[in-house]
């Protein structure tokens, strides 16, 4: 049952939108966050909050946010579940971008009034950490260091309505299909945005159950999140410069660079030998934003390469809501027109 009414709080990360909800109104029991999303995905209450938020009329089908829950240990600041239209997602860097801000601005995490601070986070996938910058008791920037990132597949045969693609599939926090959109005749650009969307679908179903988008040592994160198709910028000396669109869960359009899909992309560049020491991948988006990333080291995962990923932006506060739910309103809890 929804309560009458809902507080959020509201970022944007890159254009990219982040609804923050701090008290939560139905209890999500777990002893994980991890474990706390799987019950989320089962709870109707929890669902029922979750598609109020990000529908029309209080949302719309490309609306993102996270329910504020507790930390695994006291190792956290604070623990999240991170939703979107269709459902709940296993990562989210422009969302970590964002609480980091959150978390120093509300004064949540004490920070220097010039200096950094790590705000550490528990998500689905792992313990992540938005490393905040402030100058003059102003945030001005947020890295993003998430969980190792590791390539799955290569060269993958992909069947789409426009003929086959090749696609690599890479794990940052999530699993993502990735492929140059020029394979397809196309560009990251809002002209070709509706092609993108269609055929990114088509690559997520396709591969969805298959061998490649399984989890090594987690099943709650098996399943291709999303398709991210870039265009190649030009490289410079010590940069990578790509532009991305990432097309998640059912034809969401991430309007950011994609926190945890510039991992991906940060791990398949490592491997393809493109990012030596010191060389940054320069990731716009299809709104113009853009996420620097770095690879901080790499790691073994279950006997495979990975890299630890950094990507560094910015978030915004955009407002504050308390939304209204009327129990007569015959639209609660609402509706997606896509």
């Amino acid at each position: 049952m929804l309560p009458p009414t809902i507080a959020t709080t509201d970022y944007h990360t890159g254009g990219e939108p982040f609804r923050i909800v701090v008290d939560l109104p139905v209890a999500i029991p777990g002893p994980t966050v991890a474990e706390r999303r799987v019950r989320a995905l089962r709870d109707p209450d929890v669902q029922g909050l979750r598609a109020v938020l990000c529908s029309e009329p209080r949302g719309h089908a490309d609306m993102y946010g996270g329910f504020l829950v507790p930390p695994d240990d006291a190792g956290a600041h604070l623990g999240v579940l991170f939703w979107h239209k269709d459902g709940f997602s296993t990562a989210c860097g422009h969302g970590t971008i964002a609480l980091g801000a959150w978390a120093v601005e509300t004064g949540r995490v004490a920070a220097p009034v010039t200096g950094s601070v790590d705000v550490v986070i528990d998500v689905p996938s792992g313990r992540v950490t938005a490393r905040v910058h402030r100058e003059g008791g102003r945030v001005v920037a947020v890295d993003f260091v998430n969980v190792p990132s590791w390539v799955i597949a290569s060269e993958v045969p992909v069947p789409t309505s426009r003929g086959e693609v090749r696609v690599t599939v890479a794990y940052g926090g999530a699993i993502y299909a990735t492929l140059p959109a020029a394979q397809l005749r196309l560009s990251v650009t809002p002209e070709h945005l509706g092609d993108l969307i269609t055929l990114g679908r088509e690559i997520k179903r396709a591969l969805n159950d298959s061998v490649h988008a399984v989890h090594p040592t987690d099943p709650r994160l098996t399943g291709v999140y999303g398709t991210i198709w870039f265009d190649e910028l030009g490289d410079g000396e010590g940069q990578v410069h790509q532009r991305n669109v990432t097309v998640f869960a059912d034809g969401e359009v991430d309007r950011s660079p994609c926190g945890s899909g510039t991992c991906a992309r940060l791990a398949v560049l490592a491997a393809d030998g493109r990012l030596p020491n010191g060389t940054v991948l320069r990731h716009d988006s299809i709104v113009g934003s853009t996420f620097t990333g770095t690879v901080l080291g790499t790691v073994d995962v279950d006997g495979r390469p990975a890299v630890t990923p950094q990507v560094s932006g910015m978030a915004y506060r955009t407002g504050e809501h308390v939304f209204s739910i009327d129990p007569h309103d015959p639209l609660v809890p609402g509706f997606v027109l896509r």
